[in-house]
């Protein structure tokens, strides 16, 4: 059942993804338990499982590694980095570096841009989730994008599973700790992880500031790089994506850059790409 709505003038109507609306809406109802199950515990796995599916999985796994090969690991403990990725609930790694990969090609593009900053904050933000248009849900067109993810096996079984290894650390969690534990370690940090995430593609395309001249709206914004272990240094991440570090400043925290850091030294990462050294701060991409 879709509903068909006019989001924007002058432009053709788009339809409600209900079964999204059902999903993300159904996260949003069961936060507000979140009081009655509280315990010091549940809220330290919480913190634990944001830092552990945002940094590593989505900052490192998802986007640095996948969507950009700013690094490379070994295939064993890419594999496992991008499976925490998958359980940020975010999508499949097709879905994921797909559709950044299209961000990055047509970017504030209204059409081709899956999450256009032209299009408004909320249209950035969570709407392009909810109002499916053009390539943005299209398997076939995240292929294209993602060739050699594509023919990984285990990506594609990741793709169609993504919701499994989810269920599977529900019920280790609730072994744990019960149902504060699920919803702590599974509800509540994915909920703050999505708007985290989602304010990358929103605010950073509206305030803050920018180091590189280039042409889109991309911005650096010092709060949204907090939230996301590093990416919210955008504007510096837009003006040459390959780079493994986002920050470019020594008050540029980047915290998965840390981790990234660490790897190499214990022999894990390799590869690491790292800015050029005369580059300046005038420079465009």
């Amino acid at each position: 059942m879709t509903k068909s709505v006019r989001l924007f003038s002058n432009e053709e109507s788009l339809s409600l993804n209900w079964l999204h609306a059902f999903a993300f809406g159904s996260f949003h109802v069961l936060v507000l338990l979140a009081p009655w199950y509280f315990s010091w515990d549940a809220l330290g796995l919480a913190i634990l499982m944001h830092w552990l599916c945002g940094s590593v999985g989505i900052c490192l796994g998802y986007h640095r590694l996948l969507a950009h090969r700013s690094l490379r690991l070994p295939k064993w403990l890419e594999y496992v980095v991008v499976t925490i990725g998958v359980l940020a609930l975010q999508g499949g790694p097709l879905f994921w570096v797909g559709t950044h990969r299209m961000h990055h090609a047509f970017t504030e593009d209204n059409v081709r841009d899956p999450y256009s900053a032209n299009r408004g904050f909320w249209w950035s933000h969570v709407l392009w989730l909810l109002y499916p248009q053009g390539q943005t849900f299209d398997a076939a067109a995240h292929c294209r994008f993602v060739p050699k993810i594509a023919q990984d096996p285990y990506y594609c079984w990741l793709e169609r599973h993504f919701v499994a290894p989810q269920l599977l650390l529900a019920l280790l969690f609730y072994g744990l700790g019960g149902w504060s534990y699920v919803l702590y370690g599974i509800v509540v940090r994915t909920v703050v992880l999505w708007h985290c995430t989602w304010f990358i593609n929103s605010a950073t395309h509206v305030w803050g500031y920018c180091t590189f001249e280039i042409k889109d709206g991309s911005r650096n914004l010092w709060w949204a790089a907090l939230l996301t272990y590093g990416e919210g240094w955008h504007n510096n991440h837009h003006a040459n994506p390959k780079i493994a570090t986002a920050g470019r400043q020594w008050w540029e925290v980047d915290s998965t850059w840390w981790v990234i850091l660490g790897l190499e030294r214990l022999g894990l990462a390799h590869g690491v790409r790292r800015p050029r050294a005369k580059m300046t701060m005038a420079q465009r991409a």
